[in-house]
């Protein structure tokens, strides 16, 4: 796993989620927008706070903490 240094989980912020550098913004928030179809660019936008590499980051956390565990989905 790459160096992960902008995200941090502190218990009286956002409830511990995993957030961008001790900021109110989640990774599940900037992930939510990427799946939604947002650029990086236009999330850059919405949040002019962040940077680049916050969002590279969140996606990076986002996908070790998806291959950390096996989840069963349901079939339709």
């Amino acid at each position: 796993m790459g160096q992960l240094n902008r995200i941090t989980q502190q218990p009286d912020v956002m409830g511990g989620k995993a957030c961008i550098r001790g900021m109110r913004v989640t990774v599940g928030m900037i992930v939510g927008q990427i799946g939604a179809g947002h650029s990086i660019d236009e999330v850059l936008a919405d949040y002019p706070y962040l940077e680049r590499e916050d969002i590279m980051q969140a996606l990076r956390y986002a996908a070790w903490r998806a291959e950390e565990r096996e989840v069963t989905l349901g079939t339709a």
